[in-house]
């Protein structure tokens, strides 16, 4: 695929979610066009006018309209947010056929109308959401994206440099596997600044299990949130403009996405969360980082749930082949 010429955008999928990751996009510059895609006509219409509402006092000056699939061919990121949301008290793997229905629908749309860019997929479970889109795109694995566990980092960073007193951009920490309940962190790659993570804890006195159970909050808080008010949508809407902002501008970032895996983990054939570098192509690798006998028993652990899950439910709804 050739480089990001014309920054067209396609959010499919106006609720909270997308239209969160759309309102971050009024302060991104150089974008050409914003197109919003709904099973609902009628509100995608009525967020691009709102949206255009406050174009006047946005930094872009993109062009926002509702649209349809037909807009797909000259599309250049597409972000997939359409699906049904999690409820109070319910994993993510448990919407697992229903938004595998809806995320194969919206892809068979756009194959029928030649979409061939980068595509972000954020609906949960966003592993599984992830591999669906790439059994029924076809397209290459590295222009498929999964919202990953980048929301979840950002939540550590932040709770960490609570924690610890530091700068949250000085907090160099992942999670890793599963956008979910399997999820770890591989604290032996964990750094403050250039520091290890683990030596200034043990020169400060602090016993890891402070830190672990400070992702034991962090890996929940999706569940807390949503208690409190029926869904999580600012930070992810702002996690997946990150992620196009690495690919509009070529970035080579690195942020823990869901990727698909050729063994960079002893793993192979499915996309989960892993440190990955982003440009322009979309993925260009994933950072093998050696992990000891217990972080790869849990990253074993995180794929196999995926795996399992898959097998279990997707059958007759993909090839699994």
């Amino acid at each position: 695929m050739e480089k990001i010429a014309k920054r067209k955008i396609m959010l499919i999928g106006t609720g909270m979610v997308g239209m969160s990751f759309a309102y971050t996009m009024l302060n991104e510059r150089g974008i050409d066009e914003l197109v919003l895609v709904d099973v609902n006509t009628d509100k995608a219409r009525g967020e691009a006018m709102d949206l255009n509402d406050g174009l006047v006092y946005a930094a872009s000056k993109m062009k926002i309209k509702a649209g349809s699939y037909e807009d797909a061919a000259d599309t250049d990121i597409c972000v997939l947010t359409a699906g049904a949301a999690q409820k109070p008290g319910q994993s993510r793997l448990e919407l697992v056929k229903i938004n595998a229905r809806i995320t194969k629908g919206v892809c068979e749309e756009l194959k029928k109308n030649n979409f061939r860019g980068i595509l972000i997929v954020a609906n949960n479970p966003a592993d599984i959401m992830t591999y669906v889109a790439y059994k029924t795109l076809g397209l290459p694995s590295n222009q498929i994206i999964g919202s990953g566990t980048v929301l979840d980092t950002a939540r550590l960073r932040h709770a960490l440099s609570e924690f610890l007193g530091f700068a949250d951009s000085n907090i160099h920490a992942y999670i890793m596997g599963e956008h979910g309940d399997s999820s770890f962190v591989p604290w032996i790659h964990s750094y403050i600044g250039c520091k290890s993570l683990l030596e200034y804890l043990d020169e400060n006195d602090i016993s890891l299990m402070e830190l672990q159970n400070i992702y034991i909050d962090v890996r929940d808080k999706a569940y807390k949130i949503i208690d409190l008010k029926r869904a999580t949508y600012y930070g992810i809407g702002y996690a997946l403009k990150r992620i196009v902002d690495a690919v509009l501008n070529n970035e080579h970032c690195i942020l823990p996405v869901s990727s698909y895996q050729n063994g960079e983990y002893d793993r192979t054939g499915l996309f989960i969360g892993t440190p990955t570098v982003i440009g322009s192509r979309g993925v260009e690798r994933v950072m093998a980082l050696p992990l000891n006998e217990n972080d790869q028993a849990r990253f074993n652990k995180s794929f196999d749930t995926l795996e399992a899950t898959i097998r279990e439910n997707l059958g007759d709804i993909i090839d699994l082949d």
